[in-house]
């Protein structure tokens, strides 16, 4: 299965020290609006960097995006992703409503 773009979605307490820290690393800011997140890239890793929007760190994937968020021609969706997972057992936390399509909603 095609799972998309991967990221790691980090809760942080200031943006801006973050940032630096990332940047000392070799990442740089290729998102974001630069109050609330900013998405991070090195040569191979995306990140990104969230403040005061959820709690804990986060993995995402983003199907149909590559890694410029750019649409990919063909991509598996993401509600027949949810279908596989659960079918093998594995039960979202959150689930994608599979009545509708395009962008997802979640119940």
């Amino acid at each position: 299965m095609t799972l998309g773009n991967f990221s790691v979605s980090l809760a942080v307490k200031d943006l801006a020290a973050s940032r630096a820290f990332y940047e000392k690393l070799g990442f740089s800011a290729v998102g974001g609006d630069g109050e609330h997140y900013s998405i991070m890239q090195n040569d191979t890793a995306t990140i990104g960097l969230f403040q005061g929007m959820f709690e804990g760190n986060i993995l995402t994937f983003n199907p149909g995006w590559d890694r410029a968020c750019n649409t990919l021609s063909t991509f598996d969706d993401v509600r027949e992703i949810q279908r596989r997972l659960k079918a093998q057992g594995i039960k979202p936390v959150t689930e994608a409503d599979e009545s509708t399509t395009g962008p997802p909603t979640w119940s």
